[in-house]
């Protein structure tokens, strides 16, 4: 699909989706955490296990 196909409203979408992702992409990276846990973050699976107990947030 050609951009000069979409309405307005999707192409202004769209470029403030782009300006976003630049913002983004500008943020310095986060420190690492001292004495976190090992593996995935936790908090995208929706809990937190921790010794074979589960905490849902």
């Amino acid at each position: 699909m050609e951009s000069d196909d979409l309405p307005p409203a999707a192409l202004r979408a769209l470029a403030e989706a782009e300006e976003r992702r630049k913002a983004a992409e500008a943020k310095p990276p986060l420190p690492p955490e001292l004495g976190g846990r090992e593996g995935p973050e936790p908090v995208r699976y929706g809990d937190w296990e921790k010794k074979g107990l589960a905490v849902d947030f």
